[in-house]
C-alpha cells in the first residue's frame, strides 16, 4: 500500500510530537522527510509531502489544506528558542538578520516591530549563524536549536512569544501539522498517538538531546515542559487568529482564511 509522505521538523521543540513516526508504534506509517521549517512548508506546497508541521502563517499562503486538530508547538509565556538578539534596544534598530528557516516567526517579528517597538529596520534573510549574523546588521532573529545554544552575553534579548504575550494578552502558535486535501487523510489519530508516545518518552529524549545540543538534560525537560505548550487549545487558537488577523492588517498575507480541520472521527 502506498505511503504518504509525512515532512518533520528535527528540532528540538517539535519532537514528542514527531516522536512516535521517529522510534515508536507509528514509524511505519509514513514515509518520512526531515526538513527546516521553511523547507516543510515548500514541500508541502509543491506537492512533494502530503503532510508537514509548517510554520503557522504558511496556512494563509498554501491553499487546499487541513489542519489536523488539537497539535502545536506552541507558547503561552516565554518560548526560549525564538529570540531577537540586538546589539541595540529594538526600537533603534536598523538593519536585521532573520533566521532563513523561519518563516512565521519573521512575521511575528515584524508585527512587534511594528506596534510594539516603533521600529521599522530593513530585514534580510540570512543562514542561522548569530556571530555573522551581528557583523554586518544592529540585531539577528534565530529560532530553533540555535537560540536554544545561542551566547548573549552583553546584549538585548527580546522573546517573541513573551513579548507577544505582553502585547496581546494572548500564547502563540509557532506552527502545526497541516494536510493536503489530495492526501485523502482519514484521520489524525496517528498524530496524536504518535505525540502521546513522545510524552510517554520525554525523558529519553531529553537524554538523548541534551548530548545532541550540549545542554544539560534538567534544561531540556524543562524547556520540553515548560516553555513549549503542544495543545492547539481555545487559548491557543485565539492567539493563532488574531496573529493571522494581524498578518493581513500588516499585508504580511494577501488575505485572511478560516481555520479548516480535518475531521476528528
Amino acid at each position: 500500500m502506498h505511503k504518504l509522505k509525512l515532512s518533520i521538523v528535527y528540532y528540538l521543540n517539535s519532537l514528542p510530537l514527531s516522536w512516535g513516526f521517529i522510534r515508536g508504534p507509528q514509524r511505519e506509517l509514513f514515509e518520512l522527510d526531515f526538513s527546516p521549517p521553511s523547507r516543510c512548508a515548500d514541500l508541502l506546497a509543491e506537492g512533494k509531502v502530503d503532510v508537514g508541521l509548517i510554520p503557522t502563517i504558511e496556512y494563509q499562503r498554501i491553499p487546499d489544506l487541513k489542519i489536523i486538530p488539537g497539535l502545536a508547538v506552541a507558547s503561552k509565556f516565554r518560548v526560549k528558542s525564538v529570540l531577537l538578539i540586538s546589539k541595540v534596544p529594538a526600537q533603534n534598530i536598523k538593519t536585521l538578520a532573520a533566521d532563513s528557516s523561519s518563516r512565521t516567526s519573521v512575521c511575528l517579528l515584524e508585527i512587534l516591530l511594528r506596534c510594539r517597538f516603533k521600529a521599522e529596520p530593513f530585514i534580510q534573510s540570512q543562514a542561522p549563524n548569530v556571530n555573522a549574523m551581528l557583523q554586518a546588521n544592529d540585531a539577528a532573529l534565530i529560532i530553533g536549536d540555535v537560540a536554544l545554544k545561542a551566547r548573549t552575553d552583553g546584549l538585548f534579548i527580546y522573546d517573541l512569544a513573551a513579548e507577544w504575550l505582553s502585547q496581546t494578552r494572548k500564547p502563540f502558535v509557532f506552527a502545526f501539522w497541516a494536510v493536503r486535501n489530495s492526501a485523502q487523510l482519514r484521520s489524525g489519530s496517528s498524530f496524536h498517538a504518535s505525540y502521546e508516545f513522545g510524552k510517554s518518552e520525554l525523558e529519553a529524549i531529553a537524554a538523548e538531546q541534551s548530548k545532541r545540543l550540549g545542554l544539560s538534560q534538567a534544561q531540556v525537560l524543562s524547556y520540553l515542559t515548560q516553555n513549549i505548550d503542544y495543545a492547539l487549545d481555545r487559548e491557543n487558537l485565539e492567539g493563532l487568529v488574531l496573529f493571522y488577523r494581524l498578518a493581513r492588517e500588516y499585508r504580511l498575507v494577501d488575505s485572511y482564511r478560516e481555520l479548516d480541520f480535518l475531521e476528528t472521527s
